[in-house]
């Protein structure tokens, strides 16, 4: 058996290792010093210092083979082999696709992971993707975000009216680049985009909804998350530069406007350069690049919890998460003052949702940034918020789900079942597992061992039958497996079951809504991902809400809800769930990264309660208005 003791000594000989079987470039030419210290840097410099290290084939095959046995478990595996409209652009053969990079020859090990990166990204399932620490070390950020926005009753292209203000919060490190090259980056602010490398803008937004956005299974939701638009990061209002002036991703150094100025009727071309932006631990060169970002670490894999190492730390029974990674958090600009609502918030306001009463005095706003941060504190922000609303005479409730990442599976039930009250029934979706044959073997195992809820999101603990009844932890639900097809293929799944998100409400939920339900509206930019589109979906499916989106392509849909899974695993947790089963060894196991890095999957799928045989991520389900 594998212990935490050899797993830790293992990946001390493979930080020692790995820098000499990269063999990056001598010190002389390392083109890591050039950039070392520095916290912005030129795209062509930084991705000088990514292409310091060559290929390795043992490398990629430690990688591929991982990635390959994770998507054993990934719940919508089958649906990409023809996906159905209006998502048919994330169409492709998953396992073609991985031996296509398994017989690629690459020059570099960037090549390599970068090639991978893009598959998974272009899937667009913010669920199911790989994130090398090596390679997203940098984002590259434009000074001149651009918007979507109508003007004179006509949507366009613009650049962002405030960009002078929100850009000049990065600091003089970043402002003064462009002093020095005599660029005047401030005059483009408001400027009128009438091309974008010599295309239509939106058609150039559309290039980059496909290749880089990535996230969203719905085109038009991702050419909202292209635009730059306000967002909750942390518990402060940000500004997100959009995937167009913020990408994790080196590779261009400028773009080229051909746009009409403020207090200007001329037309002309402006290239505007990136500056990239560092947001790594420290190095000196390519060797300590590769030990602080590269090279798997203590944290990358997971761990067996039954080991005696892990008897000193408190456990206890984990929060189901649904959320997507967006990694320009990492570089969360706030929002300048005079942008931040000037109406006074309400008690409850301090977390992740700021709430306000309208002039009108009868509407009340929840701006829900997430459903992360304080599981208890959210809680009781809910229900702080709603009293003070109705202590008010608050008769009825808009909820702004903008740029709303996802997060706990069960504060997005928590508020479903606050605003519908308790006696509306279970608040969530059915759901159900894939049922592969480690999956089955995981399940049998912890029966076996005995193992519950507080070790394991396997157990029958975690779930109940669709009547409410609690499974117990000795319940098999995935053996015999349920036979379901997929675009002609086998893949059964699990019994379908109930979350059990009531045992982790802290908070006592009324009996009926405190609201009438069809004076509840929700608006949002359809960035609206995981346990955000598992909560409006909810609301739609169940009451229907009124759901209306702003922003998108003109004359094209938008849907409500991003990417909507009932689950998310990172590489770690089901390393974990594997290693606690004592299953590490098992030949379908995948074998620990050598590198640091997280290959995420979407673990559990969600129902429509439209259409029993659909996946809410597939079903197509448009606002009443956009």
């Amino acid at each position: 058996m594998v212990t935490i003791a050899r797993l830790a000594s293992s990946l001390v000989v493979t930080t020692c290792l790995l820098p000499r079987l990269i063999s990056a470039a001598p010190s002389a030419t390392d083109p890591c010093v050039k950039v070392a210290g520095k916290t912005f840097v030129l795209p062509a410099d930084a991705l000088a210092c990514y292409k310091a290290f060559p290929f390795n084939e043992t490398l990629r095959q430690n990688v591929l083979t991982t990635v390959a046995r994770v998507f054993d478990f990934f719940t919508f595996e089958d649906y990409y082999l023809n996906s159905p409209p209006p998502f048919q652009e994330s169409t492709v053969d998953i396992r073609a696709t991985i031996a296509k990079l398994n017989s690629t020859q690459y020059p570099t090990d960037y090549d390599f992971s970068k090639a991978l990166y893009d598959f998974t990204t272009q899937m667009n399932d913010g669920h199911t993707r790989w994130f090398p620490n090596c390679y997203n070390a940098y984002q590259n950020i434009l000074p001149s975000p651009p918007i979507t926005v109508e003007v004179d009753g006509v949507q366009g292209v613009y650049i962002a009216f405030d960009a002078v203000d929100f850009i000049s919060l990065l600091g003089t490190d970043y402002t003064s680049f462009f002093d020095s090259i005599g660029f005047d980056w401030k005059r483009l602010a408001g400027a009128k985009v009438l091309q974008i490398n010599g295309q239509d803008p939106y058609s150039y937004v559309d290039t980059i909804a496909s290749t880089v956005s990535g996230n969203y299974l719905d085109h038009g939701v991702r050419v909202n998350s292209v635009f730059s638009s306000y967002r909750i990061s942390g518990t402060d209002f940000s500004q997100r530069l959009g995937d167009l002036a913020g990408p994790m991703d080196v590779t261009q150094t400028s773009l080229t406007f051909n746009l009409i100025p403020v207090n200007s009727t001329v037309a002309e071309t402006v290239t505007v350069p990136y500056l990239a932006n560092y947001l790594g631990p420290p190095f000196i060169d390519s060797a300590s690049y590769w030990e602080a970002n590269c090279a798997a670490n203590a944290a990358t894999n997971g761990v067996d919890l039954k080991a005696p190492q892990m008897k000193a730390v408190a456990i206890t029974r984990r929060h189901a998460k649904g959320n997507i990674i967006d990694q320009s958090n990492s570089n969360a600009i706030g929002l300048p003052p005079q942008f931040i609502p000037s109406l006074p918030s309400v008690a409850g306001s301090e977390g992740v949702i700021k709430s306000y009463i309208l002039p009108d005095n009868q509407t009340g706003v929840m701006f829900v940034g997430s459903f992360e941060g304080d599981f208890d504190g959210f809680q009781a922000d809910v229900v702080s918020i709603i009293t003070t609303f109705k202590n008010a005479g608050v008769t009825q409730l808009l909820i702004d789900l903008t740029n709303n990442g996802g997060g706990f599976v069960c504060l997005g039930q928590f508020l479903h079942q606050y605003l519908s009250g308790s006696t509306f029934g279970y608040p969530g979706f059915v759901s159900t597992v894939r049922a592969n044959t480690l999956a089955q073997k995981i399940v049998a195992t912890d029966i076996e061992l005995e193992l519950t809820d507080t070790l394991s999101f396997y157990t029958g603990d975690n779930y109940a039958f669709l009547n409410g009844t609690h499974m117990g932890a000795n319940f098999n639900y995935i053996t015999p497996s349920v036979p379901f097809i997929v675009n002609g293929r086998s893949d059964p799944t699990s019994q379908r079951f109930h979350d059990t998100c009531e045992l982790g409400f802290s908070q006592k939920v009324p009996a009926d809504p405190p609201f009438d339900l069809s004076k509840v509206a929700i608006v949002n930019n359809g960035n609206c991902a995981s346990t955000c589109a598992m909560f409006s979906t909810l609301m739609n499916e169940r009451h229907g809400t009124k759901i209306a989106v702003f922003g998108g392509k003109p004359g094209e849909d938008v849907q409500f809800k991003g990417m909507a899974g009932n689950q998310v695993l990172e590489w770690v947790d089901i390393d974990t769930e594997i290693k606690t089963a004592g299953l590490q060894n098992d030949p379908l196991a995948p074998p620990d990264l050598l590198v640091s890095g997280n290959f995420r999957h979407n673990w559990r799928t969600a129902w429509s309660f439209l259409n029993e045989s659909v996946p809410i991520a597939y079903l197509s389900e448009l606002p009443l208005c956009a």
